[in-house]
């Protein structure tokens, strides 16, 4: 080895020694890290665990006696009929989410009515202890679905029941019969009368409403908390964008948030002590139609009885042929109008849509139908209403002689043409009480057609929807009260309206102002009925060409020569009358009034003198 190598040998030697020296610890020091790290990993999962434990221990000490129900696991459960799948939490053992089975959204998406996210319920209660307690704060363990009959009806049950401890529980037992919309409820406190303090329970219940129709301010001007109270009975919670509130201090009935097509409500089987309800919404926010908010107190002794307070919800359809049976004014969460209008709605028009239902898919072809069925119940009240305008198309000249000699004088032209009627034998409202009797059939179809729920998402021609408006254009515009789309079944009605009044305006005196209005008021309801449903604005087309179809065939079938004939005799049998007994009261007081007035007129002349 020469002196050369062992220089070599001897660096790689102190290389290797310093490498050992300074490198040998590494991998007891990436240990060490790599269990520090594993500590640091394990510290956050173990600190919410410790937080939780308190949290609950604190949660339990909150409740009192009542502890004992506030740990468990959450979980759902449903049950279901033909008609609807309601979902239960454990946690509360309350309605978590109601999805109605047979109907959808406007965009075509399953209609879920209530749901967690948007709809919360909840009963709260103070303890002997002065504990505010929530059965939402409690655990429910559920019972087995079970198989219940109860006279001619068959459904499902199933128990959420709360232990206390001692024997003591809170049982929810909740019953949904097949083929139905209603969802028994009972609430029942098993051995709790002492620990339960206050006459009241509250039952809370917030729903931020969805919109399920298309046209969200018609949604929002159909939304709003019904109620009822053992006294008064039905009332409403005015519609309004505003917050509405109202207090009922005295017993209540049932309480429903009712929209356009559907509402969800509760019902008392004997009542509520009181309640507090309250309306809002948020124009800005096109999410929530509006929110709808009720505090409903529950009679504790109802509760802690031993029997159980017994309630009743509603999720459904506002369908008149479903509501009508539930009793307690809850039909009425179907607006069907007021006074007369609903009786017309109820017994003419609803029997009359019903029948054609049954044998006639096409919503358009019964609409036609009913247009028939309602103008051959008003034909003998059109044909009167045509016979007193052909009469008084029929005295047309002479009137136009009185006004031309009277010259403007419309206080004389008004009594000299009232003479001639009398004379005639002509009553000029002889056409005007067959259109008033025409009214409310016209004003029940106002409430009819933008209720009815058989309409909602049934097409016919170019309508997608006959509950809601028909768009054949949009527009890139707004026209002030129009709105920016054009519904061509409002079009031809306003077209059909003014053929209508043109037609009329051929037999009538009418003249002046009057005939500019009455062209003038087509306009108007074309801009009125632009955004109301489609199937309303098809029915008054529909009935404007039928009507003006009547009146032609009344017209063919009707000799005017032979009602000026009638007139004539009817003048000389009044001239033989009055020959013979003298002139009739009315007229003495028009021949009266006719001198007063001459001498009035003579008065004027001798002060211009």
């Amino acid at each position: 080895m020469d002196r050369n190598q062992a220089i070599g040998f001897g660096l790689i030697a102190i290389l290797l020694l310093a490498y050992s020296f300074f490198f040998g610890s590494t991998e007891p020091t990436q240990q060490t890290v790599q269990e520090t790290a594993k500590v640091e990993q394990l510290q956050p999962t173990t600190a919410p665990a410790e937080a939780d434990s308190l949290v609950q221990a604190r949660r339990t000490a909150a409740l009192g006696v009542f502890g004992a129900a506030g740990t468990g696991e959450e979980s759902t459960t449903t049950l279901e009929n033909n008609n609807i799948r309601v979902t239960f939490n454990t946690k509360g053992g309350q309605v978590e989410e109601v999805l109605l089975k047979n109907y959808k959204t406007y965009q075509g998406e399953p209609l879920i009515l209530f749901d967690s996210e948007s709809s919360t319920t909840d009963i709260a209660f103070t303890s002997n202890e002065g504990k505010r307690v929530q059965l939402s704060d409690l655990y429910f363990t559920p019972s087995e679905v079970q198989e219940v009959a109860a006279e001619d009806k068959k459904g499902k049950t199933i128990t959420f029941r709360a232990n206390i401890g001692n024997g003591q529980s809170i049982d929810q037992v909740y019953t949904l019969y097949d083929d139905n919309f209603m969802l028994g409820y009972k609430l029942n406190f098993n051995g709790l009368a002492q620990q339960v303090s206050g006459e009241n329970l509250t039952f809370t219940w917030k729903d931020d409403l969805k919109q399920l129709e298309r046209d969200l301010q018609h949604n929002r001007s159909k939304s709003t908390i019904n109620f009822a109270t053992v006294e008064d009975g039905y009332d409403y919670l005015s519609i309004s964008e505003s917050k509405e509130t109202i207090s009922l201090n005295e017993p209540v009935k049932w309480v429903a948030n009712k929209q356009n097509f559907f509402t969800a409500g509760i019902i008392a089987g004997s009542q509520f002590s009181a309640a507090r309800l309250t309306s809002s919404v948020d124009p800005a926010d096109t999410t929530i139609v509006k929110t709808l908010a009720s505090e409903i107190l529950i009679p504790a002794k109802d509760v802690v009885s031993g029997n159980g307070g017994e309630f009743m919800f509603y999720f459904g359809p506002n369908d008149y042929k479903i509501l009508k049976h539930i009793g307690y004014d809850f039909d009425k969460n179907l607006d069907l109008g007021w006074g007369i209008f609903s009786y017309v709605n109820k017994w003419l028009i609803i029997p009359a849509f019903d029948f054609l239902e049954n044998y006639i898919g096409n919503y358009g072809i019964i609409i036609i139908l009913l247009v028939l069925y309602i103008k051959t119940i008003l034909f003998p009240l059109t044909y009167k209403s045509y016979l007193s305008m052909a009469k008084m198309k029929v005295l047309k000249p002479e009137i136009d002689a009185i006004k031309e000699r009277n010259e403007g004088d419309m206080q004389k032209t008004q009594m000299e043409t009232m003479k001639l009627y009398q004379e005639m034998g002509v009553n000029p409202l002889s056409g005007c009480i067959p259109m008033l009797l025409q009214i409310p059939i016209l004003f029940a179809m106002f409430n009819f057609f933008p209720n009815s729920i058989e309409l909602r998402q049934e097409a016919f021609l170019w309508a997608d929807d006959l509950s809601t408006y028909d768009v054949f254009a949009r527009l890139p515009f707004t026209i002030p009260f129009y709105g920016s789309h054009v519904s061509m079944f409002t079009l031809l009605m306003t077209a059909s309206t003014i053929l209508y009044t043109w037609s009329n305006n051929q037999i009538n005196t009418m003249q002046g102002p009057m005939k500019f209005y009455s062209y003038l008021m087509p306009v108007i309801f074309m801009f009125v009925l632009n955004s109301f449903p489609a199937g309303l604005s098809f029915y008054y087309f529909v009935s404007n060409i039928v009507t003006f179809g009547q009146q032609a065939g009344i017209r063919y079938f009707v000799d005017e020569t032979k009602i000026r004939t009638r007139l004539e005799e009817n003048k000389d049998k009044r001239k033989e009358k009055k020959a013979k007994g003298g002139p009739s009261f009315t007229e003495r007081m028009q021949e009266a009034m006719r001198q007063a007035q001459e001498r009035e007129q003579q008065k004027r002349n001798k002060a211009k003198k």
